[in-house]
């Protein structure tokens, strides 16, 4: 037979030993020590998972709500940042705009009183070479002598769609929108 003591084991030691499956038996010897007290009596797995869930439902709802609507302020916010920048962004452009719209009317009236001091048969020469629709402009400032004397001077299917474009801009059916 084994003996349980070695000799240099001491008895301070065979406590410490011996101390955790004691504690273990004595813990399994209650059968009730760790069950939860029920004050309702025997109640069932079943009843407390519902219980349990019908507990939480109506703070997690509201927790879900309220995550909900923090993300949705955050959007917003995204939003209203976003507006403001395109609205920055279309002030800059209408500013640019009406500088170019301006800018186009000077150039345009300088244009018109370069070609009113010219001879008719060098403007019809620079006039056919240019956009259409500029030297159509042009062609309509000026005064209906000179511009008949320049339409004169062009190779006639030129001035044949010059006086076609300025035909369509007097026609009450046309389109005013530039699109």
């Amino acid at each position: 037979m084994k003996t349980i003591m070695n000799a240099d084991m001491t008895v301070l030691k065979l406590l410490r030993r011996l101390a955790l499956p004691a504690a273990g038996l004595v813990l399994l010897s209650i059968p009730g020590a760790f069950a939860q007290e029920h004050p309702e009596g025997d109640i069932t797995s079943q009843d407390e998972i519902k219980q349990f869930c019908t507990n939480i439902a109506d703070p997690a709802r509201d927790q879900r709500y309220l995550l909900q609507k923090q993300e949705l302020e955050k959007l917003r916010a995204d939003i209203d940042a976003r507006m403001a920048e395109m609205d920055k962004r279309k002030a800059e452009y209408q500013d640019w705009l009406k500088r170019r719209d301006d800018f186009l009317k000077q150039a345009e009236a300088g244009l018109t009183e370069i070609y009113r001091k010219m001879k008719p048969d060098a403007a019809a020469i620079q006039l056919q070479d240019m956009k259409i629709e500029v030297a159509s402009a042009v062609i309509m400032r000026l005064g209906p002598r000179q511009s008949s004397l320049i339409l004169n001077e062009m190779d006639p299917q030129k001035a044949a769609a010059i006086a076609s474009v300025i035909a369509s801009a007097s026609d009450p059916n046309t389109s005013k929108d530039p699109s």
